[in-house]
C-alpha cells in the first residue's frame, strides 16, 4: 500500500478569462464556488486512493471513482494487484480513457512520449538535472518552461519500483491554493496572474539557445474556465516580476508551501502505484537506492486536461 504521511502541512487554452469563480470580478461565483471546493476537500491521502484491478481493463465503475476524486482534488491516486501486467503502452491507454492523447514530446521523453525516472550517473546529459538524481526536488507544476500554447494540462506517475529509502511526494491541490491567496487578499492572486509575474531564462549550451525566455502568469484561466498554474519553487534559473505585490504575493505562496497546512498531502509510491492529477503542485523528497533497490518511475505528460 501507499506508504501515508501525516499531512504537512497546447493550443488554444491560453484563451482570455472568461466569467466565473476565478474571475476576481466575479463575487457571488467565487464564493459558491469556494464552499462547494471546501465541503469537497479530501481530508486525507488514503481518500484519493482507488484499486484498479486491470489497467488495460478498468471498469466503468474504476474509472468513475478516479474521475470523481480528480472533479473534487484534481488528483487521484491509483494501485493495482498486478504490476507485471502494465506496461508503458498499458499507461499510455489508460491515461487515454481520461481523455489524455496529447503527450508532451520533452526533451528527456523517450519516443513514445514517456519519460524514465532514475537516477542516472553515467554520461548522459539528463545527471545534470534534479530529476535523474536522488536529490530533493522543491515545489513546482510540470512544463512551467513550456509555452503557452504547450502547457502541461495533466501529468501522470506510475511506479515500477521505489527507492530503498525515501522518494515521497508532497501533493497540494492548485485550486487551493488560489483559495488560500484569495482568501487572505485578492491582490495576491492579482499579482500572479500577470503576465509577466514570473519569468525562466533562456536556456544556453554554448553559442546556442536552445529555449529563449518564458515569461507568464503563475494562476491564468483557460478557455473553459478551468485554473491553470506554472510554478517552480527553485531559487536559480528563475525571474520574478519585480515589483512589492509580486514579491507579497511570492512570499505567501512559500509560506503556505512551507507550512504544516492539512491541504497538503503525502504519499511514497510503491510498486503498481500511480498518481494521475491535473498538474497539481508536487515535490519530491531524496531518496537512496540500496544495490537491487533502484527507484524507477514512468512519467507522462500531456497537454490535456482530464475530463
Amino acid at each position: 500500500m501507499i506508504c501515508i504521511n501525516a499531512p504537512a502541512g497546447a493550443g488554444r487554452d491560453n484563451a482570455p478569462m472568461i466569467p466565473g469563480p476565478f474571475d476576481l470580478r466575479a463575487d457571488a461565483a467565487w464564493r459558491a464556488w469556494r464552499e462547494r471546493k471546501l465541503a469537497l476537500r479530501p481530508e486525507s491521502v488514503e481518500a484519493l486512493l482507488v484499486e484498479v484491478a486491470d489497467l488495460a481493463n478498468p471498469t466503468p465503475a474504476e474509472e468513475a471513482a478516479i474521475r470523481e476524486r480528480v472533479a473534487r482534488a484534481n488528483m487521484a491516486l491509483f494501485a493495482t494487484p498486478r504490476p507485471e501486467r502494465v506496461t508503458r503502452e498499458v499507461l499510455r491507454s489508460f491515461a487515454a480513457r481520461f481523455g489524455l492523447r496529447r503527450l508532451d514530446h520533452n526533451e528527456g521523453a523517450d519516443e513514445d512520449g514517456v519519460t524514465v525516472l532514475r537516477v542516472v550517473d553515467d554520461a548522459q546529459w539528463r545527471r545534470t538535472y534534479i530529476p535523474y538524481t536522488n536529490r530533493p526536488i522543491h515545489w513546482h507544476t510540470d512544463g512551467y518552461y513550456n509555452t503557452p500554447e504547450a502547457q502541461i494540462r495533466s501529468l501522470m506517475l506510475y511506479c515500477e519500483r521505489p527507492a530503498a529509502e525515501g522518494g515521497e511526494n508532497a501533493l497540494l491541490d492548485h485550486e487551493l491554493a488560489y483559495l488560500h491567496l484569495r482568501e487572505r487578499d485578492p491582490a495576491l492572486v492579482a499579482a500572479l496572474m500577470h503576465p509577466q509575474a514570473m519569468t525562466i531564462p533562456a536556456n544556453r549550451v554554448a553559442d546556442h539557445i536552445e529555449r529563449p525566455d518564458r515569461p507568464g502568469p503563475v494562476f491564468s484561466v483557460d478557455r473553459h474556465g478551468h485554473l491553470h498554474m506554472r510554478y517552480t519553487k527553485r531559487q536559480r534559473n528563475v525571474v520574478w516580476r519585480d515589483d512589492e505585490a509580486t514579491r507579497a504575493a511570492r512570499a505567501a505562496l512559500e509560506n503556505l508551501l512551507d507550512s504544516d497546512s492539512p491541504w497538503i498531502l503525502r504519499a511514497t509510491l510503491q510498486r503498481g502505484q500511480g498518481l494521475v492529477c491535473n498538474n497539481v503542485l508536487h515535490d519530491r523528497s531524496g531518496f537512496t537506492d540500496h544495490p537491487g533497490q533502484t527507484r524507477l518511475l514512468y512519467r507522462l505528460r500531456f497537454h490535456d486536461r482530464m475530463t
